[in-house]
């Protein structure tokens, strides 16, 4: 497993080993004790998949009261996936950084707890797999609308497709984000 650092601590790209033959290929995906070894020591409670159409573009999301670390990859397809860092006092606050997945790369992308997440689809479709250390709640869910200027993200979609819910989300600014509760 290769571990490959961001400018946003804790937010981590990882390069599980993958083990091809005339046959196809196999992976592990997820080990606690090896993921521990590298600091990610979360207990995930919550596995979900998304399927999205080529330009559709989700996000940036978070939960307010309980913030989910995210442990991200996709299945089938390519994504670009975007972390911004929302920790008040981070000297990162605001900033973002964003990694390429794909099911050709393997590539997974580890968010800690204090992050906004969002991605947008490349291919015609994806299948797109994340581990979550905290439950949904509806009523809990924050967002930041995907364009916000003073976070700057450089977004591969010209055209993206959003939800309406997303549509109206506000810009960083606008909001006032509380301490995250490790």
């Amino acid at each position: 497993m290769n571990i490959i650092t961001t400018q946003l601590e804790g937010v981590v790209i990882i390069e599980p080993e993958v083990f091809r033959d005339n046959r196809g290929f196999f992976a592990e995906t997820y080990n606690r004790k090896r993921y521990e070894k590298y600091g990610i020591d979360c207990i995930f409670v919550q596995d979900n998949l998304s399927y999205s159409l080529k330009n559709t573009l989700r996000g940036l999301h978070f939960q307010i009261k309980h913030p989910q670390a995210k442990l991200v990859q996709v299945v089938s397809g390519e994504i670009f996936d975007v972390a911004v860092d929302i920790r008040p006092g981070s000297t990162t606050f605001g900033k973002w950084t964003g990694a390429y997945l794909s099911d050709k790369n393997k590539r997974q992308l580890f968010i800690p707890k204090g992050f906004a997440h969002g991605f947008c689809v490349l291919s015609e479709t994806a299948y797109f797999s994340y581990k979550c250390s905290d439950y949904y709640f509806p009523q809990d869910e924050g967002g930041i609308i995907w364009s916000d200027h003073d976070i700057g993200i450089d977004w591969p979609v010209k055209n993206p497709i959003i939800s309406e819910k997303d549509k109206q989300l506000p810009r960083l600014s606008d909001i006032k984000v509380s301490g995250v509760r490790c």
